[in-house]
């Protein structure tokens, strides 16, 4: 009786021995930090707020929407340099009604081991005013935003690069816990020389995030996540609580060289109800890209190999 329960304990013992090696002889994710990475884009990104102006008589509520949304770019990106480039044409349908509008955008990405920086300008220029029935566009009307995120990676087998920009690659399934840390001022501008007319938005928040990667087949991923904090919103001196709150959706196919990719992302600031001036604050995405990886010249490596001795990354 002995020698039946120790054999299928023996053969057990050795399937799962083998189980362990195979999982532990393949990485959690490829990486692709020696490639050049460049690719296309297009993508349809919108800035828009929600206003509401607290008064003696009640409250007015006002929905500002950028004119121009669709954008074609290009990303490239070597090492921890991660740049892209994008404009709003005229010929996509949306873009047409209004030669005055204008859509700039330009992000990077930094990387530092577990560490992540994100960098976004996002200039628009045109929008329409709609308060209930009433809509209005202005064509002066213009919102620049700069700011970021500084973000930290706990699980360190999780790869962000393989959400961001295709530096790397999951090749087993895995998840991770992100705490995040956003800066952003925004100016409103009616560029009709008045003072007035112009306001300053400073926000700040601290949001934790979780995010996972499945991986199906080894070439295709499905990629999700959630975040959920708050922080302050300084509108022309006036302080106020906000709530922030997005989520993220990643569908891709990768090999070695090519890769292509569907992303969606939403992040929404809500601003405290009772501040006198209430601005909530929406930057939504939905990006479709395909790129290709390839060795870089070789006098930008020796050029970027000295650089990174120098400054000892």
């Amino acid at each position: 009786m002995a020698i039946k329960t120790v054999i299928p304990l023996f053969f057990g013992g050795i399937l799962s021995t083998f189980a362990q090696q195979d999982s532990q002889s393949k990485p959690h994710f490829k990486n692709y930090n020696e490639k050049v990475i460049f690719s296309v884009y297009y993508s349809d990104i919108s800035n828009s707020f929600d206003v509401k102006l607290n008064n003696s008589t009640g409250a007015d509520y006002f929905e500002f929407k950028p004119n121009k949304r669709e954008q074609i770019g290009v990303n490239l990106s070597y090492k921890f340099i991660d740049v892209s480039y994008g404009f709003s044409p005229s010929f996509f349908e949306i873009n047409k009604d209004n030669e005055n509008s204008k859509l700039f955008t330009l992000s990077t990405r930094l990387y530092q081991k577990q560490w992540m920086q994100s960098i976004i300008f996002i200039n628009q220029t045109g929008f329409y005013i709609s308060q209930g029935d009433i809509e209005l566009y202005f064509e002066d009307l213009r919102t620049t935003k700069i700011g970021g995120t500084t973000s930290y990676v706990f699980n360190e087998n999780f790869s962000f690069r393989t959400i961001a920009n295709q530096k790397e690659w999951q090749s087993i399934s895995a998840g991770s816990f992100i705490p995040n840390f956003s800066f952003y001022y925004t100016k409103f501008d009616l560029n009709d020389g008045n003072d007035d007319s112009k306001s300053d938005i400073f926000l700040i928040s601290l949001s934790p995030s979780y995010f996972y990667n499945w991986v199906i087949n080894d070439y295709f991923l499905l990629s999700g996540g959630l975040i959920a904090g708050g922080g302050i919103d300084i509108v022309d001196s006036d302080t106020s609580p906000i709530f922030e709150w997005g989520a993220s959706l990643k569908v891709g196919y990768n090999s070695d060289s090519f890769f292509t990719f569907l992303n969606l992302n939403y992040i929404d600031f809500l601003q405290d109800s009772d501040a006198n001036v209430r601005v909530n604050d929406e930057i939504s995405m939905v990006k479709i890209t395909a790129g290709y990886r390839f060795n870089p010249p070789k006098k930008v490596k020796e050029y970027y190999d000295k650089s990174e001795k120098k400054i000892g990354l």
